[in-house]
């Protein structure tokens, strides 16, 4: 594990738990400018913020997004992919109504997402530690 990623704890747990997500916009539509982009960082770090969840990075170019969040064992991705997601629509189309012209019949986000878990050891080194745990006694 990198000597730079905190170990948390919690109550009755260790963790350090990371996902990269990638939000893409409807029909790859080219929506997003640089300021866009910028906006959509502050609103995805008040919602992370309200969510207990730490925005570490996030960019993007001008169909998609990338955020590197840290969260907690009790957060469920999904919901907080929602509300970072449709927060960040709706204050993104309030406060830009010039790229409004730009959304899919007023939808700025695919519905699908991209999360993986990131960080800590490679599956293939965590394959032979657990597969060597215990050996068979003869």
């Amino acid at each position: 594990m990198d000597k730079n990623q905190a170990i948390r704890t919690g109550r009755h747990c260790v963790f350090a738990l990371h996902a990269h997500l990638v939000f893409v916009t409807k029909y790859r539509r080219h929506v997003l400018d640089a300021d866009a982009i910028q906006l959509l960082g502050e609103h995805f770090a008040r919602v992370c913020e309200k969510a207990d969840v730490k925005l570490v990075e996030m960019n993007g170019e001008d169909d998609h997004v990338h955020l590197l969040v840290e969260y907690l064992p009790t957060a469920q991705l999904s919901t907080l992919v929602n509300s970072l997601k449709g927060v960040s629509s709706r204050l993104l189309r309030k406060e830009r109504p010039d790229i409004t012209h730009r959304y899919w019949k007023n939808v700025l986000w695919s519905p699908s997402y991209f999360a993986a878990s990131c960080g800590g050891a490679p599956l293939s080194v965590i394959k032979q530690y657990v597969e060597n745990q215990r050996t068979p006694t003869s």
